[in-house]
């Protein structure tokens, strides 16, 4: 009976990982460039005294959904949206570098460009800055074009250009911070065949209506659990009745 109340608890603490997954993803469905995380389960014996005779559901971290989420316009200049594969670059709270699909850019007082979660925009040679402008403009391939404040629209300048990566998905993890990262700690070469579109914002990539699918899965799974510990509970219960009346 222990090792099958064993197995129904094991089943169950793993049904309920999978579920903070799971709901974690819908809680951010509506998360601009969020991207799902993923799992499974599988089967792995368990061993010890005598054969294994019985096998474990655990639930595996398969990383993340590379698939890209729709755009959708917004007007806003600093609003930008990456068309295809690629990463915007970006500064982690470490200092290491880090990348992320959510465009929804701001400037701060001092000038710094960051994202909507306070994380500056990395450029060619660090966090990109742009100076006091009365006009901005950010292109296809990220550059950052202004007019300064009291000048014409003739004076219209690049100031800067976003760093833009796309490496292969094999290659990348997700924090738990949210950020992507390289999985060996290097920094990833700037593409130019990233392109960017202004105006835009990507929506998270989550499935609202599969997660909660797989919502009323889980939980009917962890039910079935539930019921196997009470029924081993009930047969250790009759085993001792029987042995009593021996």
């Amino acid at each position: 009976m222990d090792k099958m109340l064993y197995v129904a608890m094991t089943g169950a603490k793993q049904i309920l990982q999978a579920q903070a997954v799971n709901n974690h993803n819908m809680a951010n469905a509506s998360t601009d460039g969020f991207r799902a995380d993923l799992h499974r389960f599988s089967t792995y014996p368990v061993y010890g005294a005598g054969y294994p005779t019985r096998a474990n559901a655990v639930a595996e971290n398969l990383g993340f959904d590379p698939g890209s989420g729709t755009l959708h316009e917004t007007g806003r200049k600093l609003d930008i949206a990456i068309q295809g594969s690629g990463w915007i670059a970006i500064q982690a709270p470490d200092g290491s570098e880090a990348y992320t699909r959510a465009g929804n850019l701001r400037i701060t007082s001092t000038g710094i460009l960051e994202t909507a979660t306070g994380h500056p925009v990395l450029g060619d040679g660090g966090p990109v800055t742009v100076p006091p402008s009365t006009q901005l403009a950010i292109g296809g391939d990220g550059t950052i074009s202004i007019v300064p404040q009291g000048l014409g629209p003739e004076t219209l300048a690049s100031v800067a250009r976003i760093k833009l990566v796309d490496p292969a998905v094999a290659e990348l993890a997700k924090g738990n911070d949210g950020l992507v990262r390289m999985k060996d700690g290097s920094s990833a070469p700037a593409d130019a065949s990233v392109r960017l579109v202004s105006g835009a914002l990507e929506a998270s990539n989550v499935n609202a209506s599969q997660s909660m699918i797989q919502l009323i899965e889980l939980a009917r799974l962890f039910d079935l659990q539930v019921k196997a510990m009470t029924m081993a509970e009930e047969n250790a219960a009759t085993a001792t009745k029987m042995l009593n009346l021996i």
